[in-house]
């Protein structure tokens, strides 16, 4: 198997180096991508939300703000703390801080993902430039090799034209998949933030007012 691997990779010539490259750049951004957004910035949001609004509703402002801390790389809860600490203010100051809160944290969930799906296109385009290269090859091996040689050199640049191609899709495919993964789980964080900043805000509002919470409707 690794010397059938080996092979292939051998036979596609000099530009399967740089689509290798780039084939460790898209692993390394996938990693990173994974690890902050499911281990740092998502969090259960329904559950947080509930005790937030429990707390909120018992006039416990301090404590909802402490919840928050205890998920101090947590996106939702660093918004959600921004209208907390503007809880006894007006509706005006509330939604600022909420607003200026999510356009610092929005930026570092959609940072980095969409340079997957731009990976994957290179993969591509760099497997499509080694399949020409190998097809000029193979015309010239044709034209102008000698007759005892066209064949090992014509074999020898189809499977640089074959073999880079295939590798380009193989790391793009997957790579593009990873990016579709990752992009709804950025959509989702994001949907959360939005949701649940407006129904703080107007939890916030309605508390001062001594009306009914909107997260019970």
């Amino acid at each position: 198997m690794l010397s059938t691997m080996a092979k292939f990779y051998t036979d596609g010539g000099a530009f399967m180096h740089p689509i290798a490259v780039v084939c460790a750049l898209a692993v390394a951004i996938a990693v990173e991508r994974f690890i902050f957004l499911f281990f740092k910035y998502n969090i259960n949001a329904n559950q947080f939300m509930a005790q937030i609004q429990k707390l909120v509703m018992a006039n416990n402002i301090d404590r909802a703000i402490k919840l928050c801390n205890a998920a101090p790389e947590a996106a939702l809860p660093k918004v959600i703390k921004a209208g907390l600490t503007r809880a006894n203010k007006g509706e005006i100051e509330i939604a600022n801080a909420i607003e200026e809160a999510t356009l610092e944290v929005i930026p570092n969930i959609t940072k980095r993902t969409p340079t997957l799906q731009q990976v994957a296109n290179i993969a591509t385009l760099l497997g499509l430039l080694g399949t020409i290269i190998g097809l000029i090859e193979a015309f010239d091996a044709v034209a102008k090799a000698p007759p005892d040689q066209k064949t090992a050199m014509l074999t020898a640049s189809i499977a640089i034209a074959m073999n880079t191609t295939a590798f380009g899709l193989i790391v793009a495919i997957p790579t593009l998949g990873v990016f579709i993964f990752l992009n709804n789980t950025v959509k989702k964080i994001i949907d959360e933030i939005d949701q649940y900043s407006v129904k703080l805000q107007n939890l916030l509002v309605s508390r001062g007012k001594g009306s009914q919470s909107p997260l019970d409707r």
